[in-house]
């Protein structure tokens, strides 16, 4: 497993805390962006390589209802 980036923690984080507020569990999220039932919460749990890319946050900006922006630092 690699390290995690400071850009990559926020992210993660800035996605959890979206999805939390939106009632949405870490399953429920990951089937909408059409992966594996457990690939958010591996993505936050932090214990496989998973990681969001680029296709990953537009798809879970759309389903959150937000902007892509709202997941990165100012």
């Amino acid at each position: 497993m690699g390290q995690i980036t400071e850009i990559e923690q926020y992210i993660i984080d800035k996605v959890r805390e979206k999805r939390i507020k939106a009632g949405l569990t870490q399953a429920v999220l990951s089937v909408a962006i059409d992966l594996n039932p457990k690939f958010v919460g591996n993505v936050e749990r932090l214990k496989t390589d998973d990681k969001y890319n680029i296709n990953h946050l537009k798809k879970i900006a759309e389903v959150l209802g937000c902007s892509i922006k709202d997941f990165f630092p100012e």
